[in-house]
């Protein structure tokens, strides 16, 4: 009987690529698991109006942790136009599997990690080391939209704030559209908490707020009125703000001042995809959804149609989110040698896939990573 039993969920397009090679350097690095397939993805939208089948949720239910590839993802028209016959016009609604798994799962915090690695030609400078934490679940992510807008919706609206909703009289409902950004005392304080732990665990001196308190006063103010209260548990890291926009500005401008950042759902969204391009892009973005009971690992990256088939893309991303995974079940000696074959691999420059400059296959990047395993 394997040691633990893993999730594995390949997705859309070179979700199936990149999973693949991750399982050359897994095996290569002697990882004793059994893994259990998971149907997510549009071709399960298409067919069964259901991009995250039952079936699947009940399979993470009963595994150690999963890893998951990428989908393939659409506007609410579109999606509704490439059910199969029978399915259109029933009623059903495109979301976002991974959006409902974290929060089917309650996978409340996503970590970023962001890290230039020597040699490679697509760093911005050498020696970044950015982590990001986004709250996961709540945010403009929840869900909570509406178009058209309920009358009902639009009388309490009216009600409470009679000098904004005054400008759009004359409207109609079908021509306005609202999503909800909404933060609870308990989301702020979890992400900033984690924020916190993973500063003093590694070493980080500042945890940097990103949200934009000025304009957003709400939600964005909790967010910086529990973060203040928490830095006090923290003595010898500074707590910093700063506003969504200026941190654009500063992460190109100055990104080895920061170290770990936390944001809520979207902002984290936004400026964990800047920090990876200042360290390669997305071919290097590994991240994790962490929940109390499962834990998801994925990259970045999409589902990217248009190199479907080729063995093309580079599968370092979803290499190192299987490391997070790894470190998440406390093989950290295992973790290490697989970071450590992934840096040896970049310093040396002999194999590089097509977004490094080279070009060298997915398959032949996995099996240079699992040669130095």
């Amino acid at each position: 009987m394997a040691k633990y039993k893993i999730g594995w969920m390949p997705g859309d397009g070179v979700g199936v690529d990149v999973m693949d090679a991750t399982k050359v350097v897994l095996d290569k690095l002697g990882f004793d698991a059994e893994y259990v397939h998971g149907d997510i993805g549009w071709e399960f939208w298409r067919t069964e109006a259901n991009p995250l089948p039952d079936r699947t949720i009940d399979m993470l239910n009963s595994v150690d942790a999963a890893l998951f590839g990428a989908i393939t993802s659409m506007p609410k028209e579109e999606a509704e136009e490439a059910l199969a016959d029978g399915l259109k016009g029933t009623g059903k609604v495109y979301r976002s599997p991974i959006v409902r798994l974290r929060q089917e799962f309650n996978l409340k915090t996503n970590l970023r990690p962001c890290k230039a690695y020597t040699g490679n030609p697509l760093n911005f400078k050498d020696g970044l080391d950015l982590v990001v934490f986004r709250q996961n679940t709540e945010g403009l992510y929840a869900g909570v939209e509406y178009h058209p807008l309920p009358q009902d919706v639009r009388e309490k609206l009216t009600s409470t704030h009679p000098a904004q909703m005054g400008k759009m009289d004359g409207v109609d409902n079908e021509d306005i559209a609202i999503s909800c950004r909404i933060f609870t005392r308990a989301g702020c304080q979890n992400i900033i908490r984690d924020g916190f732990e993973y500063a003093k665990k590694f070493g980080y001196k500042s945890v940097t707020i990103v949200e934009k308190p000025n304009v957003i006063r709400e939600t964005s103010g909790l967010m910086i009125r529990e973060a203040r209260k928490i830095a006090k548990d923290y003595p010898g890291i500074e707590l910093w703000e700063t506003n969504i926009d200026a941190m654009c500005m500063w992460l190109v401008k100055n990104p080895q001042d920061y170290g770990v950042l936390v944001a809520s759902n979207m902002f984290g969204d936004i400026i964990s995809d800047l920090c990876a391009q200042l360290v390669g892009g997305l071919g290097f973005a590994c991240s994790g959804n962490i929940g109390d009971k499962v834990a998801v690992f994925e990259p970045s990256h999409g589902s990217a149609p248009k190199y479907v088939g080729m063995n093309k893309v580079n599968p370092i991303a979803m290499i190192l989110s299987a490391k997070m995974m790894l470190d998440h079940l406390g093989e950290v000696d295992m973790a290490k040698k697989l970071e450590a074959a992934v840096e040896a691999v970049i310093a040396e420059g002999k194999v590089r896939t097509y977004d490094m400059g080279g070009s060298n296959t997915t398959t032949e990047m996995a099996e240079a990573v699992a040669t130095h395993c």
